[in-house]
Parts: structure tokens; C-alpha cells; sequence
């Protein structure tokens, strides 16, 4: 059965909007660090913060923090700047997501272009797994995105299910076809996958059906949902529509 990793970058987002510029203030909160130990509660089997460099949400201090509290995993999302590596080689978080990055995007859109980046992929990719980092790439569900990560020596690829998230009518099934078709050429080509980006408790059954899934790290939602019930109710509820799919 695929883990839940959950995501915790949109606690850290409430809290920026008070508290920019004062965010080690004593009355500084939501702490994400506080949610990423419920959402451990809960059942999550993993904990995802992504270390934006413009530091919108996410601040070095919470990494270092979630590094020294959580008992599950850390998977760090990550753009590919050496200012961000040398963290991530200094903090060692289990895992690492390679993503891309814009900023003027809300959250990340799209995947990683490891057909157009392979000469800037691999020096890092080697340098993480070096540390013994687990190493993911954020990636469309394409063939040839498939077939270059392989080529990177990167353990997982993460499928961005984005598009399938915000699909409607007949192009839900065609997205989902697409999903499962990188799946499937990963697992061939040796590599483990994950998936987010846009799930939800309504959408996240049918990529359940993912050949080889291992993961799925869901932020939005499961935050958006605890403002209504509490986040302990609602990493639990997440689970449970994973554990019944």
C-alpha cells in the first residue's frame, strides 16, 4: 500500500502571512514543526517541506528543526542551486525532491526538464547520493523525461499529477492512462515512484491504480481540510482513502 508523505509547506505559508519578517517571534504561528509531529500522529509516514529559494513559506530554521523532531522521514523539496545543496548536504534529510522553480508561480507547476538539464542534474544528483540522500525528480508523466531520469542515476521519480488533478470529462481517464504508463516504463527502467501535486480526497483513489506507486505527498488539501475538522482528523481520513483504494 502506498505511504502517505505529508506536506507541510501551506502551515508555514499561514504563518509568513502574519509574520514575514518576524517569524522567530515568540507569537509567530501555526509552527509547521508542531503539524509535521501530528501529522506523524496521525499516520503520516512522512513529512515534506519544500526550501523555496525566495523563502516564501518554508525557513531554514524549520528544516533544521523537523531534521531533530520527526520520527518518520524528511523529504525536502528542492530547486537546483547551490545555495539550497549545501544545506541539503549539511542537514542530510532522508530524501530529496528535485523540483523546479519560479517565482512568480504560487506553487510548483510543472516538472523538471531532465531531458534539456542532464549536465546540471547529475553533478548534484551524484553529490546528494553521496551523502546517502535519497534523490527524486519531480517529472511530467513523458516518456522521454522518464527515460532521462534513468539515465541520472536517481533512485525515484515523483509524477506530477497535477494536470490529471485539474483535468475534466474525458481527459480525467486520458491524463490517468498517461500516469500509468510512466509508472510502468519507470519501474522497467529501474526507478521507484512517487506522486503529487494537486491530490485531494477526491481524486486520489483512481492514482492508487499506479503500477509500483510508493507515495504520495499531498499538501493542499490536507491542510485546506484541517481548517474544517483538525489536521490530526485529516492526515487520519487521507490514509484511510488510501488504505480502502
Amino acid at each position: 500500500m502506498p505511504s502517505l508523505g505529508v506536506n507541510i509547506d501551506h502551515v508555514a505559508t499561514i504563518r509568513q502571512a502574519r509574520y514575514r519578517e518576524d517569524f522567530e517571534n515568540h507569537n509567530a504561528e501555526p509552527d509547521p514543526v508542531v503539524a509535521a509531529l501530528m501529522a506523524e500522529k496521525a499516520g503520516a509516514r512522512g513529512i515534506t517541506a519544500h526550501l523555496r529559494e525566495d523563502r516564501r513559506h518554508i525557513q531554514d530554521r524549520d528544516i533544521l528543526r523537523l531534521r531533530e523532531r520527526i520520527a518518520t522521514k524528511l523529504n525536502l523539496e528542492m530547486g537546483v542551486t547551490e545555495e539550497i545543496v549545501q544545506i541539503a548536504l549539511e542537514i542530510l534529510p532522508d530524501d530529496v525532491c528535485l523540483v523546479p522553480e519560479n517565482r512568480r508561480e504560487v506553487t510548483t507547476e510543472g516538472g523538471l526538464d531532465c531531458v534539456g538539464n542532464q549536465t546540471i542534474l547529475r553533478p548534484v544528483i551524484a553529490r546528494l547520493r553521496g551523502r546517502g540522500i535519497r534523490v527524486s525528480l519531480f517529472i511530467d508523466p513523458d516518456e522521454d523525461q522518464i527515460e532521462s531520469a534513468a539515465k541520472l542515476d536517481a533512485e525515484f521519480v515523483e509524477l506530477h499529477t497535477g494536470t490529471y488533478a485539474n483535468a475534466l470529462g474525458e481527459n480525467v481517464e486520458r491524463e490517468l492512462a498517461r500516469l500509468k504508463g510512466a509508472a510502468r516504463l519507470a519501474g522497467e527502467r529501474g526507478l521507484r515512484v512517487n506522486a503529487g501535486h494537486g491530490l485531494n480526497y477526491r481524486n486520489t483513489t483512481p492514482i492508487l491504480q499506479l503500477p509500483g506507486l510508493e507515495e504520495l505527498n499531498i499538501g493542499h488539501a490536507i491542510v485546506s481540510r484541517a481548517v474544517v475538522v483538525g489536521l490530526e482528523q485529516a492526515v487520519r481520513e487521507m490514509c484511510a482513502l488510501i488504505a480502502k483504494g
